[in-house]
């Protein structure tokens, strides 16, 4: 009788599970995905478009077309857009260097009522932070087996 009632819990708890749980269509969010970084990459091959006709060299073209799309996440981020953007095409907004830019102003913008130290300044980094540790320590670790093997005379 007890394994009984035990079982009818558990199934109901099953059941409930079941019908609270979002279900998600992977090549809906997928297409979505596509779409939303594809249309970042298109704003990004404009913005080098134009810098090639006004006869900038590849580099300072490659140069403005990152700040101007670091520029373009912030203000969607602080107009409040970007996490709406980032519902409906997940991982399309955060791969890009947008998502960098939104990692970064987000809690920037969060925190701001805690005070310029305590609030902007304590929690900018909280989720951009270890994105740059650990870029900056492989960086140092790469550059270290670089010189090492250049040192012994393999390159």
């Amino acid at each position: 009788m007890e394994d009984a009632a035990k079982q009818e819990k558990q199934q109901e708890y099953q059941d409930y599970v079941k019908h609270v749980t979002p279900t998600h269509n992977l090549f809906l969010n997928m297409c979505r995905a596509f779409v939303t970084g594809g249309a970042f990459c298109v704003i990004g091959q404009l913005i080098l478009n134009c810098c090639d006709r006004l006869g900038l060299d590849r580099e300072t073209a490659g140069s403005w077309c990152s700040l101007l799309l670091v520029l373009l996440s912030v203000l969607l981020t602080g107009l409040n857009l970007y996490q709406k953007l980032a519902k409906f095409g997940g991982a399309g907004t955060l791969v890009p260097i947008t998502g960098f830019a939104n990692s970064v102003a987000a809690p920037a913008i969060e925190f701001k009522k805690e005070g310029q130290v305590f609030g902007i300044g304590c929690k900018i980094f909280t989720i951009a932070g270890p994105v740059i540790l650990y870029g900056v320590f492989t960086s140092w670790l790469l550059g270290l087996g670089y010189w090492i093997v250049k040192a012994c005379g393999a390159l």
